[in-house]
């Protein structure tokens, strides 16, 4: 595999090498520009240098002139950067962007479900034998209030206890003490304080007592009816307080740095559509699920009545969507774009000058929606390679390469396994990319929860080389067509390089189209360059990034 790799890798550097070649200054110590030629240098092999044209003594490639006022590059021998003409950086699209401290921000996508507030939430059992006479309350999801009358309730044993508290009450001051005990007597068989203070005021004894509500909310449960003999402890009525509820939604391990207590979330609910509630997170679990590694969290939304029959519009138990937006400020940030290999050890290019690209290890922190968090190997103001650093990198890995003398002999073919790993990763592509052409989000989603076997089976394939696919392979469903294009376009940046190379190396992706959008950031501002890339199986061109608005804008890149 590290074989077909390298030579991979040098078919694709050979191209740009012959274009080079071909576009390269004439003869005669003079560029076409007026500047003066310094020597000719070769490509791919620096350190190979001749003050005439001619070929590279180690590839055979054209060598290039070196410019005045250009930077060579020549380290004894030892590359640690790649040079590139000014017709290369060209060629290879390269663009950059300066290192900066900014808020780094990320948006979550979760989904949950609406549930009741269970501090407010109460069972109401029967303390004593007895017989429902009567029911005030009949039906489930009736909206009571505290001290509301429930149900009228026959108890031989509280009515006796009920008579011995009033007629100790009428005895005056002398019963004291046995006044209390009767009084404590009716309290343990669920009378309310209220309700024995105003036993001794009712003109008519009647020969039952009150069951009244302990809280105010909607009854969600009712296991009586008149007439019903109850024993002690049965389950009379349930009450949810729904005036405050609970989303609740789980939050990933790699999540969990960016969510806080008292942070504000966005809530929808497909039963009140076209409002948003928004409202703070109250109270993350510390204790992880170890099956699917998240945490619980938890958000407190009031629900008010509102309307004519008065009605509360967040439904217990109904399915919720939120987008919690999270900020770091004054963060040092570099372009997600500009990092490969951000899962293993992660490599940004800095641009020194003069054509000359230095590879750059880095510590990364944190992923946010267009940059990550740099926590070491870069400096503010550094400018760094965000568009062509792929084909650096493959650049730089083939300058290493050839200054091994016993590196083996490259394979010449691809194997059966990598052309069909390929093919099925490009009409995956091609399928992703037809779905945003037809503004068909349902379409996109389809396609992106079927893309994990092609996405596995490049990687299996093709192995590092295709380590920047690796990186934005994760396709998750998308809520909208503009949230599904920004999940898009770094995988398509990749997969077109990728595609571009083997379009030079294997015949069979010849008819393979690669097509370029000149604006679109404009459709997508997360994007990290104006310019688009996506892959095709054939024509016409339809633009994915704007979709119907501009479905023709782009050209096939050569």
């Amino acid at each position: 595999m590290k074989i077909f790799m390298i030579f991979l890798i040098a078919a694709m550097a050979a191209v740009g090498g012959w274009l080079v070649g071909r576009h390269s200054a004439p003869a005669g110590g003079q560029a076409a520009h007026g500047h003066a030629i310094l020597f000719y240098q070769s490509p791919m092999h620096p350190w190979i240098k001749s003050d005439k044209p001619g070929n590279c003594t180690i590839c055979g490639m054209k060598l290039v002139p070196v410019i005045e006022g250009e930077q060579p590059l020549d380290n004894g021998g030892q590359q640690t950067g790649v040079r590139l003409s000014t017709q290369s950086i060209g060629l290879l699209n390269v663009e950059t962007a300066k290192v900066t401290r900014q808020p780094l921000r990320r948006t979550l996508r979760v989904a949950g479900t609406i549930n009741e507030d269970e501090s407010r939430h109460r069972r109401l059992s029967a303390y004593v034998e007895g017989r429902i006479e009567k029911l005030m309350v009949n039906y489930v999801g009736a909206e009571v209030t505290a001290g509301e009358p429930l149900a009228y309730f026959y108890s031989p044993a509280l009515l006796a206890a009920r008579d011995e508290f009033l007629l100790l009450t009428h005895q005056g001051g002398t019963q004291a003490r046995l006044l209390e005990a009767a009084r404590a007597r009716l309290l343990r068989m669920g009378l309310t304080a209220a309700q024995i203070d105003e036993l001794p005021r009712r003109k008519n004894q009647d020969n039952y007592i009150e069951i009244l509500a302990p809280i105010s909310g909607t009854v969600i449960e009712r296991k009586i009816y008149e007439g019903q003999y109850v024993k002690e402890g049965e389950l009379l009525f349930e009450i949810a307080d729904f005036s405050r509820m609970w989303f609740m939604f789980d939050a990933y391990e790699r999540d969990l740095g960016w969510v806080k207590a008292g942070q504000t979330v966005d809530v929808t609910t497909p039963s009140v559509p076209g409002k948003m509630f928004t409202a703070p997170i109250t109270f993350i679990d510390p204790n992880l699920m170890p099956q699917t590694r998240t945490a619980r969290v938890r958000v407190a939304i009031e629900n008010p009545l509102v309307g004519e029959p008065p009605h509360r519009e967040l439904l217990h138990r109904a399915y919720g969507e939120a987008i919690a937006h999270a900020e770091i400020n004054g963060a040092l940030v570099v372009p997600r774009s500009a990092v490969l290999s951000p899962g293993g050890e992660p490599v940004v290019y800095v641009a020194k000058g003069g054509g000359y690209y230095e590879p750059r290890r880095v510590r990364l922190g944190r992923a946010g929606d267009q940059y990550w968090e740099l926590l070491d190997g870069l400096v503010e103001g550094d400018e760094i390679v965000t568009t062509g650093n792929l084909l650096i990198d493959a650049q730089a890995h083939l300058d290493k390469g050839a200054a091994e003398p016993a590196m083996a002999a490259p394979a010449k073919e691809l194997t059966a396994d990598q052309r069909t790993a390929a093919r099925e990763f490009l009409v995956a592509m091609d399928a992703l990319g037809a779905a945003l052409a037809a503004d068909d989000l349902a379409r996109f989603n389809e396609e992106a929860a079927k893309f994990h076997k092609p996405f596995e089976g490049i990687k299996s394939a093709f192995g590092a080389y295709v380590q920047r696919i690796s990186a934005e392979g994760q396709l998750t469903k998308a809520h909208d067509l503009g949230a599904a294009r920004k999940a898009f376009i770094n995988l398509s940046m990749a997969a077109s390089q990728f595609a571009s190379v083997l379009k030079t190396q294997d015949p069979g992706f010849a008819g393979i189209k690669v097509f370029e959008c000149p604006m679109a950031k404009a459709a997508v501002p997360s994007a990290g360059s104006d310019k688009g890339q996506w892959v095709q199986l054939g024509e016409p061109l339809r633009n994915p990034f704007f979709g119907h608005e501009m479905i023709e804008c782009g050209a096939e890149v050569r």
